[in-house]
């Protein structure tokens, strides 16, 4: 499973790619207004970090025509940035005009399988099935998430699946074990996927052990 960081901040995104894990980055415009910036400018520094990796940038447009145009503007900042729609008519009817020029499409505030289904149908190159969301109003958004896997998988579309809105390492989990192609994690969560009690208390009794025969280690 690909392992994208859900941010627009550049120390996090640096980080996470100094660990070797990192596939690609997703943002949005709550995520880009909490560094103060703009989003063009902040896209075009994460595609710099990148390289060929993805990288999502959002429009705001909310009608097709709008979003045809902005997101075309989007992707002409870097090779690989693709262009982020908000699940609705308009943005099936953008992704077709995108989608058939070249222009990798996200799909994102996706919250049930036939939504994904329209998405991949119109040509979307990612769909972002929201786990967390669906938790927080008591529905069981691993469950859509794996409906939604189902179906993308078993009729071979050209589209994949990150899963978004990630609240715990669990959520990762769930993800990896029904052969989601993408989790699009948040920074605090990629450190707690690194720790384990256990771990530390190894190296801990390891470090005592040797210290025990040879001395404080440099």
């Amino acid at each position: 499973m690909k392992i994208f960081i859900d941010t627009a901040n550049l120390d996090m995104i640096k980080e996470i790619n100094s660990w070797g894990i990192l596939d690609g980055v997703t943002t949005n415009p709550s995520l880009v207004a909490k560094e103060n910036t703009d989003t063009p400018t902040r896209v075009k520094e994460i595609a710099k970090i990148l390289g060929d990796r993805p990288v999502s940038a959002e429009v705001m447009a909310l009608d097709a025509d709008g979003m045809i145009a902005e997101g075309k503007k989007l992707a002409a900042i870097a090779p690989n940035v693709n262009v982020k729609l908000p699940m609705c008519i308009e943005s099936l009817k953008a992704t077709k005009a995108l989608s058939s020029e070249g222009i990798a499409v996200n799909m994102t505030l996706i919250f049930d399988p036939l939504q994904a289904l329209m998405a991949a149908k119109a040509g979307a190159r990612f769909v972002s099935p929201f786990i967390g969301r669906l938790d927080d109003i008591g529905t069981h958004g691993v469950d859509m998430l794996s409906e939604t896997v189902q179906i993308i998988h078993q009729y071979g579309f050209d589209t994949e699946i990150i899963a978004a809105s990630i609240r715990h390492p669990t959520h990762v989990l769930d993800a990896a074990e029904m052969g989601c192609d993408i989790a699009t994690i948040p920074y605090d969560i990629l450190k707690k996927m690194v720790a384990h009690p256990k771990t530390e208390e190894g190296i801990a009794k390891f470090k005592a052990d040797y210290e025990k025969v040879n001395g404080p280690g440099q």
